[in-house]
């Protein structure tokens, strides 16, 4: 694929409908299904029957499952061939994933560990650092941890680090000198990936093993959830590190750090997936159990509802995630990951979509706690008790917003990154503002005809929100300028606007597609909630444009604009209470999430 026909990231907000670069979970491979299935059954029949024993972090029993998920290569998807792993795409890591995010607490562990604990070695280690710590990562019999949080430094990692580097007087080692907080497999981690200033002032990551001298780890964290999972600190007391454990190069830890966060964002978008059908199930199995007035609660039209909403949001995070990672795989379409310089490749692709990884975070976090929280609401009392289910699924979930960089911080990277593309001349973003003036004064939503097609309004309302970020995005910078960065609560409405054009879109090219594929009555479902996400989305993308426009302008200049987002956004709402009792038909006869792999 040249370099001209690959997707770029963000490319969404400028260009129409793009069916081409838009996988979804429909177009998965035999090969794949098989890979999900196979994950699966493993959460079914290893990890839940011993999950309270799991809780009460018994590190053998992880370990134990650790080295069945690495026999089963659950552990070694990412990792080449040529150091232990399978070496697979980008998609079947995405469903394994998802798979293993409904297996509580050990998904946290698992996906610490196959994440953010190996993926550095595997984009950034030279040839020895493979050879050394890749097949014992991959086989599951050693285990990875990640230590870049600091007490003084959260969402400033990079610049707020004070854990110090110093080369020995004989050049043979690093004496490091710091602390890290909040690490995940940090009780049980055998190998660290650790960044520290060298001299002070050159951010670096080292592969540091537990067993270095000086190198010891605090006491476990109380948390409100994931208790399972082990979260302690790592203390480096003149700790010990070979010259050769510097990762990557010296003052280029940032580079990993960002990278591997990037990475961590599309995947922990993925687990949450697997999170909200877990959860999902457990609601609607007790919804269809539970019997008021002589009936299943599953009956009531405000439990359908329940069920129909939180459908249609796991619908469209779903949707989302398949569609990035089938934008990451596409820009390495045809590069063999065992080859020399596939590293630097696969950085360069998961890099190029940080927009897109960043909105899998947020959307899937915020989407599983909005599932978790009704199958709480859905189990009345009984889900509020340590006795039902319903009460882990909402004390675990809650990390999520904060794991991978606040969610918070993604919203303000989402619209910056874009700005800064467009700065570059990557994006046309300032030439569809200026377009987007040109037309709006004569643009009349009354002369629109819409072709007669299944989504033909929902695809229209996809662009139209398109044209409201560009036009409020194009007045708050004319505004503000550079010093727009400063300007975070008007970044994060425009944020906001961004995630649902590309939640939106990648919703109606999935159901698109499924319409093309099976007609329409098969693909019901698909129609249905898309119908019903849009119908949804298109008032929240509405309210956050004229709140930015209120706060950028006022008078006559207020009045003219909100004129203009009147025009793109004109929209008649459906029979929301009707598409939601048929949604809630399908997933009650299921019972569940009706979209299996």
């Amino acid at each position: 694929m040249s370099e001209a026909q690959k997707p770029q990231g963000g490319a969404f907000i400028v260009t129409p409908l793009d069916q081409a670069h838009c996988f979804t979970p429909e177009e998965l491979s035999d090969e794949h299904r098989m890979i999900y299935k196979t994950t699966r059954d493993f959460v079914t029949n290893e990890i839940w029957p011993k999950d309270e024993i799991i809780e009460q972090k018994n590190e053998e029993l992880v370990r134990s499952i650790f080295d069945q998920a690495g026999e089963l290569g659950l552990l070694g998807s990412d990792v080449p061939e040529d150091f232990g792993g399978l070496g697979l795409d980008k998609v079947s890591t995405c469903v394994i994933t998802e798979a293993m995010g409904d297996a509580g607490s050990l998904a946290v562990s698992f996906g610490a560990h196959t994440g953010i604990g190996t993926l550095p070695i595997v984009y950034y280690g030279n040839q020895e650092q493979k050879e050394k710590y890749l097949p014992g990562l991959a086989a599951g019999n050693k285990i990875g941890a990640y230590g870049l949080t600091e007490s003084g430094a959260g969402s400033d990692a990079v610049g707020g680090c004070r854990t110090k580097a110093v080369l020995s007087e004989n050049g043979k080692h690093y004496v490091l000198n710091g602390e890290k907080l909040f690490i995940t497999n940090g009780g049980w981690a055998d190998y660290f990936i650790v960044f520290a200033k060298i001299n002070g002032t050159d951010f670096s990551a080292f592969i540091v093993e537990r067993d270095f001298p000086g190198v010891s780890t605090g006491a476990e964290e109380k948390k409100l959830g994931i208790n399972g999972s082990s979260t302690t600190t790592i203390i480096l007391e003149d700790a010990q590190v070979p010259v050769e454990n510097l990762l990557y190069q010296q003052g280029k830890g940032h580079h990993i750090a960002l990278n591997v966060l990037n990475i961590g964002r599309y995947k922990l978008g993925a687990a949450t997936v697997g999170g909200c059908k877990g959860a999902f199930k457990l609601a609607v199995n007790y919804a269809n159990e539970r019997q008021q007035f002589g009936r299943p609660i599953s009956g009531f039209g405000m439990m359908q509802e329940k069920l129909a909403q939180m459908a249609t949001k796991i619908y469209v995070t779903e949707s989302v995630n398949y569609r990035t990672v089938g934008l990451i795989e596409n820009s390495l379409k045809g590069v063999d990951m065992n080859a020399e310089g596939y590293a630097e490749q696969a950085s360069e692709a998961i890099r190029e979509f940080a927009i897109e990884c960043a909105i899998c975070k947020v959307l899937g976090s915020e989407i599983l706690d909005f599932v978790v929280d009704e199958t709480v609401q859905i189990h009345g009392g009984y889900g509020y008790t340590a006795e039902f289910k319903a009460e882990r699924f909402y004390r675990d979930a809650r990390i999520n917003r904060i794991f991978e960089g606040t969610n918070e911080v993604n919203r303000l990277l989402v619209p910056g990154e874009l700005l800064k593309r467009a700065v570059k001349g990557k994006l046309p973003l300032m030439a569809a503002g200026q377009k987007l003036l040109g037309e709006i004064m004569d643009y009349s939503p009354m002369m629109v005809e819409l072709p007669d097609e299944p989504l033909a309004l929902q695809e229209h309302m996809v662009e139209m929100s398109k044209k409201a970020v560009i036009f409020v995005a194009g007045v708050a910078l004319q505004k503000y300028m550079q010093k727009l960065a400063h300007e975070q609560e008007l970044l994060a409405r425009v944020s906001d606007m961004i995630i649902e054009v590309f939640a939106m879109e990648a919703a109606v090219i999935r159901a698109k597609k499924a319409v093309a594929a099976l007609g329409e009555e098969k693909a019901s479902f698909h129609l249905d909630v898309v119908k019903a996400y849009v119908d949804q989305a298109i008032p929240r993308i509405d309210n956050w444009a004229k709140n930015a426009v209120a706060y950028v302008a006022d008078g006559d200049d207020l009045r003219t604009q909100l004129m203009g987002l009147k025009k793109l956004l004109k929209y008649q709402p459906l029979n929301s209470i009707e598409l939601n009792k048929r949604i809630a038909k399908r997933v009650i006869e299921k019972p569940g999430y009706p979209l299996e792999y």
